[in-house]
């Protein structure tokens, strides 16, 4: 990683983006300089890992799909930084065979637990690849959030669904195979993979429920609901109402 905290790292933005800072700077020390290894998994074009690795983590991304990572390859050679990002298609649920084992730092799975067959397979294998000390940031849906949306769109129906149904579906259409609670992520995490939640937060508190006219109205516009977003994403009261719930989750082991 490059020395100081300079671009992507430096950058106040989402309570997400902070989490992963802090995880990212604490790898590096950790690793008293050497380069932080993160794998992005189910990363497709590479939003989170080509700033990572602008920040010189050596960044590798799985994917299934290869019109993805055909993306992913232009916005690395635009990046400049080919030679810290590599790209393998394979699948979560055999992550362990294209990777290896204690593979990285830190793991992201970003969007992904939503649209697996077997999450806990899923779960373990995240947690497999990653080295002891290491940790596992997830991203997903809120189950609670969505069920809100359907409500406030006049869609009862569906926003029952969402929150009767075992996997949060809003329907047979539905395209995510799940939606979770935080409670729900958590023990995911904890039983499935024996990792050990160290955070939990949410992401986009309220997103989707602010007029635009009360954006446009603000003084301190965009910032404006960045900031309040930043106040509310770890209240307990708020976070569970999230679009999106975020967790770093550690495996259990020596620092290393």
């Amino acid at each position: 990683m490059s020395g100081g905290e300079s671009g992507w790292l430096a950058e106040p933005d989402s309570a997400v983006h902070r989490a992963l800072r802090t995880e990212l700077l604490a790898a590096r020390e950790r690793r008293a300089g050497a380069e932080v290894r993160v794998l992005d998994v189910g990363g497709g074009s590479g939003a989170w890992a080509v700033p990572m690795a602008a920040e010189g983590c050596r960044v590798t991304v799985v994917d299934a799909s290869p019109n993805a990572l055909a993306a992913l390859g232009g916005r690395v050679r635009e990046a400049g930084v080919e030679d810290l990002v590599s790209a393998v298609q394979g699948d979560v649920q055999t992550l362990t065979d294209v990777v290896g084992e204690s593979a990285a730092d830190l793991v992201l799975c970003h969007g992904l637990l939503e649209v697996v067959d077997d999450v806990g397979a899923a779960v373990a294998q995240l947690a497999a690849a990653t080295v002891p000390g290491g940790a596992v940031s997830a991203l997903v849906a809120g189950r609670h959030a969505a069920a809100l949306a359907q409500a406030h769109a006049g869609r009862l129906a569906q926003a029952r669904a969402v929150l009767a149904d075992p996997a949060g579906r809003s329907g047979p259409h539905d395209p995510l195979q799940r939606r979770l609670s935080m409670a729900a992520l958590q023990g995911l995490l904890e039983s499935a993979a024996g990792l050990s939640v160290e955070l939990v937060q949410g992401d986009g508190v309220f997103e989707g429920w602010l007029p635009a006219a009360v954006l446009e109205s603000d003084p301190g516009g965009p910032d404006g609901l960045e900031e309040l977003e930043s106040i509310v994403a770890a209240t307990p009261e708020l976070l569970v109402l999230a679009a999106r719930l975020h967790v770093i989750a550690r495996r259990p082991g020596a620092l290393g």
